[in-house]
């Protein structure tokens, strides 16, 4: 059985209680748009392959056999073990597309057209159906056909290019960010596509490329190299065209995060540093002239720093409010008193009885928030209930294990 938060055994229904999702992704894009929907009191049903299940649960580090990141990924949601390759489970999941709102999948164009699910054959089903499908290219292109993993869309977005020190090999977001945007753009759609549905009755395919999710979040890239020329390069952990803004190492080792490049905020800066000559420059004034001097400015900030510990430097700064900050390691996050107090670090009780941390639920919604109502479930814990709610006898969900189609929790 599923456990609640044990810090709350009554979550609210959430202002999505009563939309049907199907769930026929895996890893990582379209099972993290499902959570998002499934947080605010979405049913999620997860269509899963019998056997192994959906491969992220056994990414990173396991608990019994399970990673701990499935809990999260999964939570609220139901699961059902389908062979999708098999016609008696693609009935079900016709069956059930019947019945529901919304369709998540991300597979490879052309996997549903080719188990006779696409979107056509869906909507002519229920034509109210909203259809959310996530690929490393999306639904068209001369890309379409091609493998794509998160990675690969970083890459291709920009995002790769810029996230290095200058002259250095780049390197990688340490976390999976381009199936997150993806997602999180995906469940943008979803709710687009339900406010037209509410107004027309028609359902719509939203189509979301992992490398445009992305591309999306490049700011000035694009303009300002139709504009100008200009190949914008990776500045380490400087933010280029806007001083200053950097990282500067402290005597304890550490890093202080300083963004002065307000330019209110700049001449309070200059006056904890001791530097009231660069606050009254003319030529420091305003941003550009900032920038044209950064390596001046970067090097009073940094003479500063570098004789003060990481804490001493943040209280000065907090006492002058020049935004600042330290990088933080999940210890940290663990022991924050901020994130604790926001609700961010959410304690759960494990089906075996143990504790387990997971992030809270963002955003926060002040009327409708989102909630914790079940725990990820075990591999095709909910086939049997799922399949009889579609009218399917205990006999022939009995027929359908022996053949292999479907599979229950074997736990």
């Amino acid at each position: 059985m599923a456990t609640l938060l044990s810090s709350s055994t009554n979550p609210p229904a959430g202002p999505l209680a009563g939309l049907k999702v199907l769930e026929l992704g895996q890893l990582i894009a379209g099972p993290f748009a499902a959570k998002s929907l499934a947080d605010f009191g979405a049913e999620v049903i997860k269509i899963e392959p019998p056997g192994a299940g959906d491969p992220l649960r056994k990414w990173r580090l396991l608990k019994d056999g399970t990673s701990v990141w499935w809990q999260v990924q999964s939570r609220n949601k139901r699961s059902i073990a389908l062979d999708l390759k098999s016609p008696d489970a693609q009935d079900i999941v016709r069956r059930l597309a019947r019945e529901s709102d919304v369709l998540i999948e991300n597979f490879r164009p052309g996997a549903m057209e080719g188990w006779g699910l696409g979107p056509d054959a869906l909507l002519e089903l229920n034509p109210r159906l909203i259809v959310l499908r996530i690929s490393g290219y999306g639904q068209t292109g001369p890309y379409r056909d091609r493998p794509g993993f998160g990675v690969v869309a970083e890459a291709m977005s920009g995002l790769r290019h810029l996230t290095a020190e200058p002259g250095r090999v780049p390197v990688r977001v340490g976390v999976s960010i381009g199936d997150t945007l993806a997602a999180l753009h995906g469940v943008i759609g979803i709710l687009l596509a339900l406010q037209h549905r509410h107004v027309s009755g028609k359902g719509q395919v939203v189509d979301v490329a992992l490398y445009e999710a992305v591309f999306n979040c490049m700011e000035s890239l694009l303009p300002e190299y139709s504009a100008f020329g200009a190949v914008r390069g990776p500045a380490g952990s400087a933010l280029p065209g806007i001083a200053p803004s950097n990282a500067y190492p402290c005597s304890d080792g550490g890093y202080a995060l300083i963004a002065g490049n307000g330019d209110s905020i700049f001449k309070r800066l200059m006056a904890v540093i001791g530097r009231p000559d660069l606050a009254a420059d003319a030529r420091l004034a305003d941003n550009a002239g900032r920038v044209e001097h950064v390596e001046r400015i970067d090097a009073a900030i940094g003479e500063w720093a570098a004789s003060r510990t990481v804490d001493t430097v943040l209280a000065e700064l907090d006492k002058a409010s020049v935004p600042a900050g330290r990088i933080y390691t999940v210890a940290d996050i663990a022991a924050d008193p901020h994130y604790k107090a926001r609700g961010m670090l959410d304690q759960i009780t494990m089906d075996d009885g143990s504790a387990l941390a997971m992030p809270g639920i963002v955003p926060k919604l002040s009327l409708t928030p989102g909630g914790h109502r079940r725990n990820a479930p075990a591999l095709g814990q909910d086939t049997d209930a799922v399949l009889h709610e579609l009218g399917i006898t205990q006999v022939q969900i009995d027929a359908l294990k022996a053949r292999g189609i479907v599979a229950g929790s074997t736990k």
